[in-house]
């Protein structure tokens, strides 16, 4: 099925912005970026789904086993208790003893909350998690896994976890998995800010839709 991913500012990276500009997607491909209008025009029969802001690549998270199994993400049910932001250092150490169970529900919760940043890409040395949680959750949630060369640092213990990619990335162009190109896979994401200062400035937390592999993933309701 084709789709028509529509937003006001479309940036490619590595190609100029393009106002008024649309993503077409056939399956878990791009096949065409440009103006909504030759788009639209070129693909009659396309579902549209029109989103605010801009439209970027989906971005990286240089720190995912770091924020998977060193912090605890709590479930909903356990808010009124934990919180819901991850725990970690010394509160995760409170917790004592999670149990395989709990932590593989914890693991799972810290993939979809990526996904809520607009992540379609994780980083782990060899392009591979050997942690079983990880690699089971990361596979089913089809993120892509890539190594780490170019990673900025590494994150030291004790300081605190950011799931926002641009903690690590800076910029557009350092946060991004890769551009957007015709034939490459569909993962794109959403923020609802105006151009890619506001994007910098804001950062993930602005995300609106991430669409991983042609699958739309997540959307802020």
């Amino acid at each position: 099925m084709l789709t028509i991913h529509a937003a006001p500012l479309v940036l490619p990276v590595g190609a100029a912005p393009v106002v008024d500009g649309a993503v077409l997607v056939e399956g878990d491909r791009i096949t065409a970026v440009g103006p909504y209008a030759e788009t639209a025009a070129a693909a009659p029969g396309a579902r549209v789904r029109r989103w605010p802001g801009v439209l970027t690549p989906g971005l990286r998270q240089w720190h995912a086993l770091w924020l998977l199994r060193r912090c605890y993400h709590p479930d909903p049910r356990e808010a009124d208790e934990l919180g819901e932001l991850p725990l970690y250092g010394e509160r995760l150490a409170a917790l004592g003893d999670l149990g395989e169970t709990r932590w593989a529900g914890s693991v799972r919760r810290g993939v979809q909350r990526m996904l809520r940043y607009g992540t379609t890409a994780v980083a782990s040395p060899g392009a591979r998690f050997h942690d079983p949680l990880v690699s089971t959750a990361v596979a089913r949630s089809g993120l892509t896994v890539v190594g780490i060369t170019g990673a900025p640092g590494s994150m030291l213990l004790g300081e605190r976890p950011d799931l926002d990619p641009f903690a690590e990335g800076y910029d557009l162009p350092g946060t991004v998995h890769g551009p957007l190109t015709v034939g490459g896979r569909a993962d794109l994401a959403v923020f609802d800010v105006a151009d890619e200062a506001a994007l910098t400035e804001r950062g993930a937390a602005a995300c609106v839709a991430t669409v991983l592999a042609g699958r739309l993933v997540y959307r802020r309701h």
